[in-house]
C-alpha cells in the first residue's frame, strides 16, 4: 500500500511562504505523475498544481499560478510544492496525490491525509 506523507504546513502571515513536501514512504513514485490538492473549509477539494513524472509538464490553476511552484525529486521520492505571496485565502488543508500514469491524467490512485496550511491577514 502507498503511504504518501505530507509536511511543512503551518501558520504564515499575509505575503509570507511555505513549502510542502510529500514523501512517498513504501514505493516509488519516478514514473507517476503527481499533484496538489488543496481544500478550504466549506468547499470542494480542488486541483491546484500537477506535474509529469520527470517535471516536463506542468499545470497550476489560475489561482496560484506565478507563485506557487510544482516539483518533483524523483531521486528521494519526493514531491514539493513551494508557495510564495500567500494569502489568506490560501488557507486550506493541502494534499498531494498520486497518478496511476506517467502524467497526471485521470483521478488519482493514491492520496496523503494532508497537512494544514493558515494564512492570517
Amino acid at each position: 500500500q502507498v503511504q504518501l506523507v505530507e509536511s511543512g504546513g503551518g501558520l504564515v502571515q499575509a505575503g509570507g511562504s511555505l513549502r510542502l513536501s510529500c514523501v512517498n514512504s513504501r514505493r516509488t513514485s519516478s514514473n507517476n505523475g503527481m499533484g496538489w490538492f488543496r481544500q478550504a473549509p466549506g468547499k470542494d477539494r480542488e486541483v491546484i498544481a500537477t506535474t509529469s513524472w520527470n517535471g516536463g509538464s506542468k499545470w497550476y490553476t489560475d489561482d496560484v499560478s506565478g507563485r506557487f511552484t510544482i516539483s518533483k525529486d524523483n531521486s528521494k521520492n519526493t514531491l514539493y510544492l513551494q508557495m510564495n505571496d500567500l494569502k489568506p485565502a490560501d488557507t486550506a488543508v493541502y494534499t498531494c496525490a498520486q497518478f496511476r500514469g506517467a502524467t497526471a491524467g485521470g483521478p488519482p490512485i493514491y492520496w496523503g491525509r494532508g497537512t494544514q496550511v493558515t494564512v492570517s491577514s
